[in-house]
């Protein structure tokens, strides 16, 4: 079973199974910030597990794009994440996959209840909301000919694919998670706030990125020759 619906928005009669109420208490005034979403989260995982789902409820459905900056935050803390680079990276694939096609963002039934383990998450978020606090100071509508179009749209988000491909390759190399993460979060916050700057710099890591592992891998080549004929040798 899958769903295309967006989350319910905070107010309405339905809650998550697991959140507390107050996460869902709408504010008056300007939407929440995402670091405000972030410790609201924080504050769940001090009680009980949080899924997918209940995050995107606390993000009071405000768009898919918010959860692809969420689940790269973790990868641009220094922070390790066995196992999660997978899953993640598969996620934000799918979704930069339908962004890229011009189709509704969709991610299966099975996914948004998948719950996170609190001890890892607490930390990852609290790292994260430091990131994002400082994002959103920087954050604003530039260069509009960048985000004009949905064709200009959609490229941006085959580099979130991209991106998100590179997360899921098992490279045992420092920092190969980390540039490809903060692609991921520059094109993700440049579409969200319709900034040309952060796009650029998006697609600026995306090509750090790429350079990056494959001079890694020339070296590992060449290392390897080097080892192969000092052993012949």
């Amino acid at each position: 079973m899958a769903t295309n619906a967006a989350p319910e928005p905070a107010g309405s009669s339905h809650r998550p199974p697991g959140l507390s109420a107050q996460a869902l208490v709408v504010q008056p005034g300007p939407p929440r910030k995402l670091s405000e979403d972030l410790t609201v989260l924080l504050r769940e995982f001090e009680v009980e597990t949080v899924t997918l789902r209940e995050v995107m409820a606390v993000m009071h459905g405000r768009g898919y794009l918010l959860l692809v900056i969420l689940l790269a935050l973790p990868f641009a803390t220094p922070i390790p994440l066995p196992g999660l680079s997978t899953p993640f990276g598969s996620i934000i694939a799918l979704l930069g996959t339908r962004l890229a096609l011009g189709k509704k963002p969709w991610l299966p039934a099975k996914l948004l209840d998948v719950r996170l383990a609190p001890r890892l998450f607490a930390k990852v978020f609290a790292a994260a909301r430091a990131i994002l606090r400082g994002f959103e100071y920087f954050l604003r509508p530039r260069l509009p000919a960048f985000t004009a179009t949905a064709i200009a749209q959609q490229l941006h988000a085959v580099s979130i694919l991209f991106a998100a491909l590179l997360l899921l390759l098992p490279l045992p190399l420092p920092f190969s998670n980390t540039l490809p993460a903060f692609s991921i979060l520059f094109l993700a916050a440049g579409l969200v706030e319709r900034d040309g700057v952060f796009l650029l710099a998006g697609h600026i890591a995306l090509v750090l990125a790429l350079a990056y592992i494959i001079l890694a891998g020339i070296a590992g080549v060449e290392g390897v020759e080097a080892i192969w004929h000092w052993l012949r040798g």
